[in-house]
């Protein structure tokens, strides 16, 4: 179908080009050729003894695979938690969900599920009454997205060990939304509040 009036006028013409220039499409393009020659250099193997140990707000933490750590790895990050007898981690939430394998020990997670709605702004709003989730050696922990969780070792005599894994596909579409609402005992100079 045919008509008289362009679909587009001479001011849509004119304002399509402008002075301002960028180089954003050549640089992609030079990252991204970068990538591929330093990727084959990058660790297909980490031994136990490159695996960094970290004191953090959530605990104590070794970190298995980490985006700082210089591996073929680029979608998840994998870490062991600690949790001494009768300790709990601190509580933190964050838009990817989380996956966990409890190597040894007992306890119970505590998952607050979020609810939200898109009005000018995200609002979101949190179960004020937590679900527990008993676990225990050789056990499949699931972490909902954004759901706040708290994880205790209810063996007063052991340690617990549990390898932790978080995706980074989130933080890399712009959603990296992660928070420490709260420290774990034993490590509070770590902790960093969040703003909201």
């Amino acid at each position: 179908m045919s008509t008289d009036t362009p679909f587009v006028s001479d001011i849509e013409r004119q304002r399509a080009r402008s002075g301002i220039s960028a180089d954003f499409y050549a640089k992609a393009l030079e990252a991204s050729k970068e990538f591929r020659r330093e990727y084959p250099e990058r660790k297909n193997v980490v031994k136990h003894s490159e695996m960094p140990m970290e004191r953090s707000a959530d605990g104590l933490i070794k970190h298995i695979i980490n985006e700082g750590m210089n591996t073929k790895e680029c979608a998840i990050d994998i870490y062991m938690q600690f949790i001494d007898a009768s300790k709990s981690t601190g509580t933190s939430r964050h838009l990817s969900e989380e996956v966990a394998f409890v190597i040894e020990g007992k306890g119970y997670d505590l998952h607050y599920d979020v609810k939200f709605r898109c009005e000018e702004a995200f609002v979101w709003e949190w179960e004020t009454k937590p679900k527990k989730f008993e676990w225990g050696p050789g056990d499949f922990i699931y972490i909902p997205p954004y759901c706040a969780h708290k994880r205790f070792n209810s063996d007063p005599n052991s340690e617990a060990r549990i390898v932790v894994i978080n995706s980074r596909m989130m933080k890399a579409i712009g959603f990296d939304w992660f928070d420490q609402l709260e420290p774990a005992e034993g490590f509070e100079d770590l902790w960093v509040p969040p703003e909201d």
